[in-house]
Parts: C-alpha cells; structure tokens; sequence
C-alpha cells in the first residue's frame, strides 16, 4: 500500500513539474477590435490564486510576415499561450514583442518570448529597472497568485527601444516614449488605425496604480496623448474605448489624488485620517479603497516632507 501511494506521489510530481507543463490555463481569447488588431483584456481586480495575475491588457497586431506582441503578459505560462495566440493569428510567426514598462503583470513573460527566439524590445530606463527589481518582483508575486507563477523568472527585454517611426511587416508604428506612471513608459500608436496603445498610462474604471509614479509628470504625459488624433484607445487596465474616456478619468483621478495628498499634508492631518477620504466622483473604480491606501502609502510621505519644509526668507 505504502509503495503504491509513493508510486502516485511520485507521478503527480512528475505531472507538475515536466518541462512544459502548463502551471495556469488562462483560457485566453483575443477580441479583434479593428483589422488586423487584438486585445486580450485583464480583469480589473488585485492579484490572486483564481486570476493567476491576468490583470494586465495586452495586444496583438497582425501584419502578413506575422504578429507584433505589446506586453508579454504576467507568467511564464501566460506569456507561452499568448505566444500561441499571436502565432495563430499572425500567420505562424511572431516578430517582436513589446514592454511598455516595469512592472510585473506587463514584462515576467519576457522569460518565454526570449525563449522562443522572439526579440523583447523595451525603453532603456525600462530595461534598467527590470535588471534591478525584477527577481525582488517574482518573489513578491509568488505570494500573490502562487504556482500560475511557475518557471517564471524575471528577464530583461533583450533589444532596447527607442522614440522613432518604424515599419514591421508592413504595419507602420510610432513609438513614443514616455514617463509619469514608471520612469519610462512607453506608447505605441499603430498609424494605420490611429489605435493607441498606452499601457499603465491610462486607466478605465480601474484605479490607478502609484507604486513608482510621479503624478505631475504623468499629467503632462496625458497632455501629450491629448494631442494624438487617436479612434481606439487601449489602456493597461480596463476596458478598450473609442473616445477620449480613458484619458478623462485617468486625469481626473490624478488630479483629485494629488489634491488630496497635497491638501492634507498642509492641514497636518495623518494617514488614519486620509483613509476615511471620500472616492472622486468620476465614475465606478474598481479596487478603490485597496489602490488608494496603496498610493497613500507610496506617495504621502513626500507630501508631508514638502509641506513641513521651512520656506526661505
């Protein structure tokens, strides 16, 4: 009996570790949301063991030589099935992929791109900050969703992007970089449909993200997507718009944010206070109360150092 039972330990062993076992069936299934273009849209919730970290957009432009990728997923797991996905659509090939920015739910599928042979293509600055925080990443993620982050590991975008008007298989893209959200943050403008793809930029019903962003530099970036003749715009998070939405209500978070923040710094009043502050109204956010501690946490302190600083006769 007890040899039969090490028997199916063993096997069941074998089962979750064999090279090529998949750790997470994400189940995804790109939306074609104009010719030639697919998004696979995130959930709008935290991390977690059910989502397996899928709560990040990403895209798949098609072209005739085979699929441009923007943001290779959370997993080492997502990443090998939106690989299949992008083959599938794109004629048997991938290109190239894209990382708007560092953080984990866009770039831990780089690891399987690169494993591919696929050229991960990502901002300098971008690709820096993966070099210093991305195992410290996986292993904060490992507590959040657990084994659908299974062989992943944290590898640096191997080609580096820059601001520049490309062709890719016959597909013209502008790449823009930019900064606000991370230190480098970069948007992608498909020309031929006018879609923009700005990653964590923008957000839509969704509360924003604050662990590494400087929200006056993220105002002026919204500033410059402003002036883009945009149809379709793709934010990180949330759903695919075609009008200006997102852009509105990532803004008016930000400003509300930032005068709140700022506000009571000036009044003295303490984080335990802040946490009683009412939401904008602006619309349903998912994860408020979680995303806005968060930010309190990340950004407050420099609030208060601002306002307690003596001011020069």
């Amino acid at each position: 009996m007890m040899r039969a039972l090490m028997s199916l330990l063993a096997t069941a062993l074998i089962c979750v570790t064999a090279p090529g076992a998949r750790a997470f069936d994400y189940a995804l299934a790109p939306q074609k949301i104009t010719d030639d273009i697919y998004v696979l849209t995130g959930q709008t919730d935290h991390f977690n063991r059910s989502n397996g970290g899928n709560i990040v957009n990403t895209a798949i432009i098609t072209t005739p030589a085979g699929s441009i990728v923007i943001d290779p997923g959370p997993t080492h797991s997502y990443a090998e099935q939106l690989i299949e996905q992008a083959k599938r659509l794109g004629h048997g090939s991938v290109l190239r992929a894209y990382v708007t920015h560092a953080h984990p739910d866009h770039f831990l599928g780089t690891q399987a791109f690169i494993e591919a042979g696929i050229p991960v293509y990502a901002l300098e600055a971008t690709r820096r900050q993966i070099s210093e925080d991305g195992a410290a990443l996986v292993d904060n993620l490992s507590r959040l969703i657990g084994s659908a982050l299974s062989g992943t590991r944290s590898a640096v975008p191997d080609h580096r992007a820059e601001a520049d008007t490309i062709d890719i298989g016959g597909r013209t893209l502008r790449l823009m970089a930019g900064a606000g959200h991370t230190s480098a943050d970069l948007v992608i403008v498909d020309t031929a449909s006018q879609t923009v793809f700005a990653g964590d930029l923008l957000f839509f019903e969704r509360t924003p993200t604050t662990p590494h962003a400087d929200i006056r530099r993220w105002l002026d970036q919204l500033d410059v997507l402003a002036t883009l003749d945009a149809n379709i715009w793709v934010p990180g998070h949330g759903a695919v718009v075609s009008d200006a939405r997102a852009l509105r209500q990532t803004r008016a978070y930000l400003v509300w944010l930032q005068t709140t923040l700022q506000s009571a710094a000036e009044q003295g009043q303490d984080l335990a206070e802040l946490l009683d502050h009412p939401p904008p109204d602006i619309g349903p956010l998912a994860v408020f109360n979680a995303e806005f501690a968060r930010s309190l946490a990340h950004l407050f302190p420099a609030f208060e150092a601002r306002a307690l600083k003596p001011v020069t006769p």
